[in-house]
C-alpha cells in the first residue's frame, strides 16, 4: 500500500506541475524519458507473458473482449461530444479515443506493487491491456485518414504490428540474451530510438508498447512463470541480489509516474467557465469507466464475481495513449474546448487512478490469501 501511495502521489505531483509551469521547451525531452520507462516496464511484462498454442481460441476470445472494453467508452464519449457538445463526427470519434486505451504500465506498476502479480486479475489484465492498446492504435489509422486522408504510410504501420505480433508468436522466449535490469534499461532506450527512427520515417505515430511488448516475449524466460507459486515475486527471476539495482528498478517506475503526470497537456479552463467544465468533465469520466465494465459479464466460468468486477476496475486508469490521443488532437488543430474537457477528463481518471487500484485490492485480497494459504 506504500508504494501505490507514493505513486499515486507522484502521478498528482507530476499533474500539479504540468498545470502551473511551462514545460513545452522540454516536452519532447519529458515525453522520450516516459517512453523509456514505459518500455522497460512492458518488457518486463512480456518476460512473464504465456501463451498456450494449443488453444489459441481462447485469445481470440480476450480479444473480443478487450475489443469491447476500448470500443464501449469510446463510442459513449464520442455521441456525448456528438450530440450534447455538437462537435461534429469526425473531430468527435478522434478526440473520444482518448477514454478507450487502459493505463498498462501504470496498472501493471501498481498491481506488481500491490503484490498481485501472481493472480488470474493479473494475468487477464496483462491480455487484455495489451489488446485495449493494440486495437487503439490500430484504429488510430483509419481514424487519422479520416481527418487529414489517407496516406501510404499507415499500410507499413499495420504492416510493423502484425510483423511484431508474428515474431513475438513464433519466437516466444527463445532469445537468448541477458535480462538483468540494467540490460533491460538498454533494450529500452533502444526500443524508444528505433520508434522514433520510424515516426519519423513514415510520420505516423508509433507507440513504444507493441515493440516493448513483443520484445520482452522474445527474450529467453530462464524460469517457468506458468508456475508462480514457486517464486515469491512476480519478478524474482530478474530481481538481481544487489540492493542498488532493486534502487534502480523503484526510481525507474517511480519516475514513470511522475513523468506521465508532467506530460499531460496543459488545459485551459478560464474561457469555458467552472460549473461547465466539473458536469462535463464528471460525465465523460463516468461515461469512459462505464464502458470499461463489459468484461465484468464475461469469464463466468474462470473467475468469480469479484474478480471479474476487479478485472473491470483494474481498466479504469488512464494515462499515456490516452494523453497521446489528445496531443495528437491538438497537431491536427480540433476543437480546443473538446480537447479541453477530454484532457481534464484524463487527469481525474489519472487523480482516481489510486482509489480504482485499492478497490481492485478489496475486492481480490480476500482470494488471494486463501491462494496463498494453499
Amino acid at each position: 500500500m506504500t508504494r501505490i501511495a507514493a505513486y499515486s502521489l507522484l502521478l498528482l505531483a507530476g499533474m500539479f506541475i504540468s498545470q502551473i509551469l511551462d514545460l513545452s521547451s522540454i516536452q519532447h525531452h519529458l515525453s522520450t524519458v516516459t517512453m523509456v520507462c514505459l518500455a522497460y516496464i512492458t518488457i518486463e511484462v512480456g518476460l512473464e507473458f504465456t501463451l498456450d498454442k494449443k488453444n489459441l481460441s481462447s485469445y481470440g476470445v480476450d480479444y473480443l473482449i478487450a475489443m469491447t472494453a476500448a470500443a464501449f467508452p469510446w463510442i459513449f464519449c464520442s455521441f456525448y461530444f456528438f450530440f450534447v457538445l455538437d462537435i461534429n463526427l469526425q473531430e468527435s470519434l478522434l478526440i473520444g479515443r482518448f477514454a478507450a486505451p487502459t493505463s498498462a504500465g501504470i496498472l501493471f506498476t501498481m498491481l506488481a506493487a500491490a503484490g498481485l502479480g501472481t493472480t488470474w486479475l493479473f494475468k487477464k489484465v496483462r491480455i487484455l491491456a495489451i489488446f485495449d492498446d493494440l486495437d487503439t492504435i490500430i484504429l488510430m489509422i483509419p481514424l487519422q485518414i479520416m481527418v487529414v486522408g489517407f496516406r501510404r504510410e499507415a499500410v507499413v504501420l499495420v504492416a510493423l504490428v502484425i510483423a511484431l505480433f508474428v515474431l513475438a508468436y513464433r519466437y516466444l522466449h527463445t532469445l537468448r540474451i541477458p535480462a538483468s535490469r540494467i540490460w533491460l534499461i538498454y533494450y529500452s532506450v533502444l526500443v524508444v530510438g528505433l520508434c522514433q527512427i520510424v515516426e519519423e520515417s513514415i510520420h505516423v505515430n508509433f507507440e513504444v508498447l507493441l515493440p516493448a511488448f513483443a520484445l520482452g516475449c522474445i527474450i529467453f524466460n530462464p524460469h517457468d512463470p506458468t508456475h508462480p507459486e514457486r517464486y515469491k515475486h512476480e519478478h524474482y527471476y530478474i530481481e538481481p541480489q544487489q540492493k542498488e539495482w532493486r534502487w534502480l528498478d523503484y526510481f525507474i517506475k517511480n519516475s514513470f509516474m511522475f513523468l506521465v503526470g508532467c506530460t499531460l497537456p496543459k488545459v485551459n479552463i478560464a474561457t469555458i467557465g467552472l460549473w461547465y467544465v466539473v458536469g462535463h468533465v464528471t460525465v465523460l469520466t463516468i461515461l469512459s469507466n462505464l464502458g470499461k465494465m463489459f468484461p465484468a459479464l464475461c469469464y463466468k466460468t474462470e473467475a468469480t464475481k469479484r474478480e471479474r468486477l476487479a478485472l473491470s476496475i483494474a481498466l479504469f486508469p488512464r494515462g499515456e495513449v490516452g494523453a497521446g490521443v489528445l496531443i495528437l488532437a491538438l497537431e491536427f488543430g480540433l476543437q480546443e474546448k473538446a480537447i479541453t474537457l477530454g484532457g481534464l477528463s484524463l487527469a481525474l481518471n489519472l487523480a482516481l487512478t489510486g482509489f480504482f487500484i485499492i478497490a481492485v485490492i478489496k475486492l481480490i485480497e480476500p482470494l488471494h490469501q486463501t491462494f496463498r494459504a494453499k
